[in-house]
């Protein structure tokens, strides 16, 4: 694996409205790799691709891409950084009102000065990758949900990226659906040689595409390390796991998606009524909700 990261993360600090949501993050992708991001809902993993495509800025740290500090760039430097990558977003994010082959040929037509003729050969090569070629003149709403997916990921590639970032690629399909593209996946970062970065918390996903995987919680990184330890992790014994820092039985029961584990305790720990109530219970039930307003009789009935 080579020395020097296409992309370097160095404690990348992030907060929104005071709270803290991506806390000292670091994290290097190396060229032709599969980096997955993973982690629950709400544990930061799309606020960090946001941060590499250069959508949010850090409050601290710094995002090296291609041995650029993006953070410092203007805004025609950081078009100039996002024209080397390409993006498939969870929806797939097509035009509705153009057709496939006029969503792969968008990015061409804006970024390029590629005669008409170039443009459609390399829109057909584009969607043959995906094996779209033939629906080609289908607008999205003609499409099913994997279809759409395929086309975006064409359009992604339209102008030969030397990254790709996907955002939940298998959200919303279903199995069979998934595991295609979890296989196009494969194949396109192997027969283009790009790095790609997915974020998802599909774990069969994961497992199929990663070369290496990032754990993400709260706002923090767990652990970076190659698929075949997280495999490793996650087919640990009950018993042998048990004996783990916590850290690590959290991991282990994200990776297997056991009902039992340092999540759920987590979960169950924090106070449900005081959460509710907006307060300690036992002060909120000095007064009653409702005061009567007449004598109740003898007995307690009305």
């Amino acid at each position: 694996m080579p020395d020097a990261p296409i992309i370097s993360i160095k404690n990348l600090v992030k907060r929104f409205d005071g709270k803290t949501v991506l806390d000292g993050i670091t994290l290097d992708v190396f060229p032709g790799e599969t980096m997955v991001v993973m982690g629950g809902s709400g544990c930061g993993k799309s606020t960090l691709l946001r941060h590499m495509i250069g959508t949010f800025k850090p409050d601290e740290g710094s995002i090296e891409i291609f041995g650029q500090d993006t953070a410092r760039l203007d805004e025609n430097g950081l078009n100039a950084v996002r024209k080397k990558f390409g993006i498939l977003f969870q929806s797939g994010a097509l035009f509705n009102s153009m057709t496939i082959a006029e969503n792969v040929a968008l990015p061409l037509l804006e970024h390029t000065d590629l005669a008409p003729e170039i443009i459609e050969i390399q829109v057909k090569i584009k969607l043959e990758l995906v094996g779209l070629r033939e629906h080609a003149n289908k607008l999205p709403s003609q499409i099913s949900g994997g279809m759409k997916k395929r086309a975006g990921l064409a359009r992604a590639l339209s102008l030969d990226p030397r990254i790709l970032f996907y955002d939940e690629p298998s959200a919303g399909l279903d199995p069979v659906t998934s595991a295609e593209i979890d296989q196009l996946i494969v194949d396109l970062t192997k027969k283009l040689h790009v790095t790609s970065v997915v974020v998802t918390h599909e774990m069969d996903s994961a497992f199929t595409i990663a070369d290496r995987m990032a754990m993400l919680d709260k706002g923090r990184m767990l652990r970076v390390d190659t698929r075949e330890a997280f495999d490793q992790l996650r087919k640990t014994p009950r018993e042998e796991a048990l004996k783990m820092p916590e850290e690590q039985q959290l991991i282990r029961q994200f990776l297997r998606g056991d009902h039992e584990g340092p999540i759920t305790q987590r979960r169950v720990a924090s106070n449900y009524a005081e959460d509710l109530m907006g307060g300690p219970v036992e002060e909120l039930l000095v007064t009653p909700a409702i005061v009567p307003t007449r004598p109740v009789p003898a007995g307690g009935m009305l």
